[in-house]
């Protein structure tokens, strides 16, 4: 009983925890990273996140990740027994999540995109939102604050795994993203190596 009352409150944490880090006018990228929840529109998925849930910590064995697409969830494996289960956001028709068999390449905690983000001023404050580099035009006197992807787990080419924003649906550039609460429970629990499966 504690269990479920537990993983109940997992959502709840997260968006407190989500708002903690995401405040003031910075990074408001919502196609990318975390988010103050009153700053974006309504997402079902945050409200009703009932499938994230983390039970690996007394397990052992190699780990390994099986992205599902079709139903936009991520399962952590433990020598071949369920660890663990993430909602997730993959890409969307124009920038699909490729499909196949990978393994994690690189590991970076405190990522931050180089290509999407925003234009701010000197003080911080954001000029430009929602930017790509290689479209948007750069105002002067402002500098490229790329979009938080904390808990980045890269498994091929520029996709890989971290904290960001679920709609819903698939919405990403390619990447997946995770509720941030469990991107680093898998980030620590992932190491360089580490299998991940991609699936129709």
């Amino acid at each position: 009983m504690l269990f479920k009352v537990l993983r109940l409150l997992l959502p709840a944490t997260a968006l407190l925890l989500v708002s903690c880090v995401s405040g003031g006018s910075r990074g408001q990228t919502l196609y990318l990273e975390a988010f103050h929840p009153q700053s974006v529109p309504h997402s079902a998925l945050y409200d009703a996140d009932q499938v994230s849930y983390w039970d690996g910590d007394g397990l052992s064995g190699a780990p390994n990740v099986m992205i599902d697409l079709s139903d936009q969830k991520a399962y952590f494996y433990k020598g071949g027994q369920l660890a663990g289960v993430s909602a997730l956001s993959t890409g969307d028709e124009k920038h699909p999540t490729k499909t196949g068999n990978f393994k994690v390449i690189q590991k970076d905690q405190w990522h931050k995109s180089n290509l999407y983000g925003d234009f701010v001023d000197a003080a911080g404050n954001v000029v430009m939102a929602n930017i790509d580099v290689t479209k948007d035009k750069q105002p002067p006197g402002t500098r490229f604050e790329g979009s938080k992807m904390h808990h980045f787990m890269r498994f091929t080419g520029g996709i890989g795994m971290h904290e960001g924003f679920l709609p819903g649906y698939p919405a990403s550039h390619g990447c997946v993203r995770m509720p941030g609460h469990m991107a680093a429970i898998f980030y620590h629990n992932v190491a360089i190596g580490t299998p991940v499966t991609v699936r129709p």
